[in-house]
């Protein structure tokens, strides 16, 4: 399973939910460190702005951080859940969340993947710039972007609360 949540929810999520791994999408400036009971190289901590274009004087998602991000998502055994968090638990934590449900089935559509994303966490809005560098890396031909793109804004929040994803759904008819 993975979890996604805002950066308020995770002692309380890692309490409850008992992850083995961690994911941490924060800006440089806002950065945890290693929440106890997550294993330090169980922890992925990506210092990325909240962006979906380069900005100056902001540090954009790049493939080096998608690149470490996907790498971490085939390494996780899946035995415990992942949680994944950002600051709000809005755009770049479901990003991921997509980029792993991606990751771990191939050969699944990415539209009822993203669907499944936003079905799981209304307020669900991928950070468009780590779909669109994932897309590319995982060879979807851009149809990653397409289904992100087609999802359309979430639920409006200031900040969105801890949900689940299966990690393998079950498939859904066209």
């Amino acid at each position: 399973m993975i979890y996604v949540s805002p950066l308020s929810a995770v002692t309380e999520a890692i309490r409850t939910v008992r992850p083995s791994h961690l994911v941490s999408l924060l800006d440089p400036e806002s950065m945890i460190d290693t929440p106890e009971g997550i294993a330090h190289e169980r922890h992925l901590r990506l210092s990325v702005n909240d962006i979906a274009e380069p900005t100056d004087m902001l540090v954009s998602p790049s493939e080096a951080h998608v690149s470490n991000l996907i790498a971490f998502i085939r390494d996780w055994d899946q035995q415990s859940p992942m949680l994944v968090h950002c600051w709000a638990g809005i755009s770049r934590s479901t990003a991921a969340a997509f980029i792993a449900l991606c990751t771990l089935n191939e050969d699944y559509p990415e539209e009822q993947l993203a669907r499944l994303v936003r079905e799981r966490g209304s307020h669900a809005h991928p950070n468009k710039l780590m779909v669109r560098i994932a897309d590319d890396l995982l060879g979807r031909e851009g149809r990653m972007r397409t289904a992100v793109e087609a999802l359309g804004p979430g639920r409006a929040t200031w900040e969105g609360e801890l949900f689940a994803i299966p990690v393998h759904p079950e498939r859904q008819s066209p």
